[in-house]
This record gives C-alpha cells, structure tokens and sequence, in this order.
C-alpha cells in the first residue's frame, strides 16, 4: 500500500530545491566503508529499503548494483528520472519478498517510519531474509537514550520558485516509544504563497530493544 504523506508524494518535487545530491557523498561514502570492511565477501549486490527520492543512490551506484525500494510513488518517480538505470519497487520493507538475496541491504533513516516494536522487528527480519549468508545489514537509527527536540530549516529558489521548509522533531511524553515530525513548507510562486503542513508519527527505540531486536533476527 502506497504511502499517503504529502511530503514524499504532492510535495516530492521540493526535493530538487532543498537537498543537494552531493550533500550526501560524505554520509555515504562512511555506509560504504562499513559495508566493504563488515563483508566476508566483495559486496556486489545492494537492497537499499526506504531509498526515497535516491539521494544516497547517487553514490550508492558507484560501488554496488543497487535495488531501491520505497513506498512513497513521488519520491519513486523522482528517484527513476535521476537513476534510469537502477531498478526501483514499490513495496513495504516489513512484507516485501523480492525471492533473491543481497550482498547488502541498507535501511538509511527511514527505519523511524516503524512505529512499534513489531513493526521493528519486522522489517529487520524481512531485511535479514533478503540477505546473503556473509553479507551486511547496515541500519541507520536514532536511539530514546540520546535523541532530543529538535528544529531544522531549510530553503531553496530557483525558476522563480522559493521554497523553504521548517522541520520540528518532538517527544511526545504521551506516546511512548515515538517522536513528532512536524514539517510546514513555505512555497512562494511568482510571489503567491502557499502553506502545507503534515504531522508524522515515527518510532523511537531505547538501545537494549534495538539489541534484542537484531539479535531475535
């Protein structure tokens, strides 16, 4: 099931005005270290889950043979026209069965999108299951130990088209085992402004669930 978040579909398109492929060269290229040096073998195959608008795919490609998975169907259309020669599927990393194994998979952030311990586990397990013998699973995660609230602000103008986006992350005492993202995009075309706003739900795991989760894997 496609996923509904404005963010990554209506508004998928904001992506070329705010991020910057090369921005995420240097975070890659640490992946990519940790992948080669964790293999017993050269890693050759990559399943990248939650690979949104293939920013990371940008370097990703440059070493593996990529396989991107996503649920959003906007940041799926922007991730084919950068990366036309990189097969990209529409699917859920808790259920997806692709019937193939991988050097590597990589979840990178978008693990917070599993909102309970089950769904965690799930897409762990479903990501061991796409795993060659000797390969890596490199997971990028926040843990409830050290994660804080947090604002970020973003901006970008180009074909007289100004967008800016304010991004707030928060613990929700209420809601246990979660944070709140709240993103308010500022869009101004030919000096007309509209607002969107859109409020996720994302998990927030304490590290000893994280170890047994990975280990009941």
């Amino acid at each position: 099931m496609a996923s509904t978040w404005i963010s990554y579909n209506d508004l998928a398109w904001t992506e070329d005005w705010l991020a910057n492929p090369e921005e995420y060269k240097d975070e890659v290229m640490v992946y990519v270290d940790l992948i080669k040096s964790n293999s017993l073998n050269p890693p050759i195959t990559l399943l990248h889950l939650g690979c949104g608008a293939g920013g990371h795919d940008t370097f990703f490609k440059q070493y593996f043979t990529v396989t991107g998975v996503d649920l959003s169907r906007g940041m799926l259309k922007k991730a084919c026209i950068r990366h036309p020669e990189i097969e990209y599927i529409e699917g859920d990393m808790k259920t997806l069965q692709l019937n193939r194994q991988f050097d590597a998979v990589a979840i990178p952030d978008s693990i917070d999108y599993m909102i309970s311990k089950d769904d965690l586990f799930q897409a762990i397990t479903n990501a061991v299951f796409h795993l060659k013998i000797g390969g890596v699973l490199l997971v990028v995660a926040k843990t409830e130990e050290t994660f804080q609230n947090n604002n970020f602000a973003y901006t970008g103008e180009k074909e007289g088209v100004n967008v800016t986006l304010l991004e707030n992350n928060y613990i929700n005492t209420f809601k246990p085992n979660t944070y709140e993202a709240t993103f308010m995009y500022l869009i101004r075309k030919q000096g007309e402004l509209s607002i969107h706003t859109e409020h996720q739900v994302l998990g927030l795991f304490w590290q000893a669930t994280w170890e047994n989760v990975f280990k009941d894997a």
